[in-house]
């Protein structure tokens, strides 16, 4: 028996067993070594890594039954979690400056704060997801914490308290966010990683569009504190979730613990760094879409249309950009696991062109508005589910943690920028400069997405892309 064949009967054993098939390698390994000392034909094999698919048609079966409860259950948890924080994200204003008196500015700098956090802990939070053991206790922790933390913001007496919790909550959402993503590299067959990110996107932009809903039901029904507690429900149901998608795994053998470190040079050799730029590029661009319903509203405030019913029109304009980001994702799945990922990301960064340019030119129909929306809502679904893949594509297993850590950096930290320079331009010169402005990074980085090209680590059943 060669050592090709011993490899696919061992992981074909483990797929009949119902464990993933990636995980393995470790025995396969084993056995690899033993049937290469008694083959004297001189076939070399690749060396198995527990990062690697060993048995491409293993794969291709396990591809046919790709949605398993584990991948399911991330998807309900990104949902169920997205509910919770948007239903408090959405009374957090009038909470804050109507109930706790504060002012606007002081909600700026506590969600400023807030997202800074964050993005900091999502990059700290990067290399304690390589080990196996500690991204699933981080996944289910971080979910869990979020959940009381952001419940408890309807407990907050004062600004400050109210500050302290949201950038807990902040703090747990970038912690699990590596974990999560790792984890869920884990339960995916390599052949379906597109798709896998694309449910988990899914989830969490149907929950940007429940989130909101529950608030306004609530809110008339028990009043704003009690609606804030009870978005811990949601998220208490998002920790469920992912500790089922957690036990998927859980049977998964490791050889040793790994240690807790920047590993950049690994990052560089696995040919990152040039992906990382056009992602960069499109991040300074990706601005808060607070700003768009801001220029929703204004522009939908004319034609005898009250304050109140723009901002109404407007809030439900953004619920359609959320819900196609949310059936973008999913195909978008799909397109990145037949053709890889640099196509498909080009193709959110232009329909971002295309968004800004519907938000620059400041047209006051609704119907324009609800197409940049929906163009804007297509490009994050398209872009965000394409970077998610490539790291998991390109990175093995030891090293998963710290890319999603870095991505999650990078976007942190590009989102707050894009927000302040976009929100300080629009306020200072025009609206319609400020969205020109981030339209221009986001044509620099459809112009760079050549780069968007690495090696994958795992086999592919199609070379029609990265």
């Amino acid at each position: 028996m060669t050592a090709n064949s011993t490899e696919s009967a061992l992981c074909t054993s483990w797929k009949e067993r119902g464990r993933p098939v990636s995980r393995c390698y470790e025995r396969a390994a084993t056995v690899t070594e033993s049937a290469s000392d008694s083959d004297q034909s001189g076939h070399s094999d690749v060396e198995p890594r527990p990062d690697q698919e060993l048995d491409s048609t293993s794969d291709e079966r396990k591809e046919e039954h790709w949605f398993t409860a584990g991948i399911g259950s991330v998807g309900a948890a990104s949902f169920f979690s997205d509910s919770g924080h948007e239903l408090a994200t959405s009374l957090l204003p009038t909470f804050f400056t109507s109930v706790l008196h504060g002012t606007a500015a002081g909600l700026g700098i506590v969600e400023g704060v807030s997202d800074a956090l964050m993005g900091v802990a999502k990059l700290i939070g990067g290399p304690f997801a390589n080990d196996t053991k500690r991204r699933r206790r981080l996944a289910v922790g971080g979910y869990l914490g979020t959940a009381i933390a952001t419940g408890a913001i309807g407990l907050a007496t004062n600004v400050w308290e109210l500050g302290i919790l949201r950038s807990m909550a902040w703090v747990s959402r970038g912690v699990r966010s590596p974990a999560r993503d790792s984890l869920l590299a884990q339960l995916a067959p390599a052949t379906a990683y597109g798709k896998a990110y694309g449910v988990e996107r899914a989830g969490d932009n149907l929950g940007a569009v429940a989130g909101p809903l529950l608030a306004a039901l609530l809110v008339g029904w028990i009043g704003i504190r009690p609606a804030i507690w009870c978005a811990a429900i949601p998220g208490a149901l998002a920790a469920l979730a992912i500790l089922v998608a957690a036990r998927e795994v859980r049977q998964v053998p490791q050889c040793e613990r790994r240690s807790l470190r920047f590993d950049f040079s690994g990052l560089r050799r696995s040919g990152l760094a040039r992906p990382f730029v056009p992602i960069t590029l499109f991040e300074c661009g990706n601005t808060a879409t607070t700003l768009l319903i801001l220029r929703a509203t204004q522009l939908l405030h004319s034609n005898g249309r009250s304050l109140v019913a723009a901002t109404s029109l407007a809030i439900v304009i953004y619920a359609a950009h959320n819900a196609f980001a949310a059936g973008i994702s999913l195909g978008g799945g799909h397109w990145i696991d037949r053709s890889g990922p640099r196509m498909v990301f080009a193709s959110g960064a232009a329909l971002y062109v295309l968004a800004y340019a519907g938000f620059a030119l400041g047209s006051h129909s609704w119907l324009i508005l609800l197409l940049a929306f929906v163009l804007a809502g297509s490009g994050i679904g398209l872009s965000e589910t394409s970077e998610s893949a490539l790291i998991a594509r390109a990175l093995p297993d030891a090293l998963r943690g710290t890319g999603f850590g870095v991505l999650g950096g990078i976007q942190a930290l590009g989102d707050v920028v894009s927000s302040v320079t976009v929100g300080v331009l629009y306020v200072a010169i025009s609206p319609t400069v400020a969205f020109a402005y981030a339209a221009g990074w986001m044509v620099l980085s459809l112009g760079a997405s050549s780069w968007l090209m690495v090696v994958s680590r795992e086999p592919q059943t199609t070379s029609r892309g990265n």
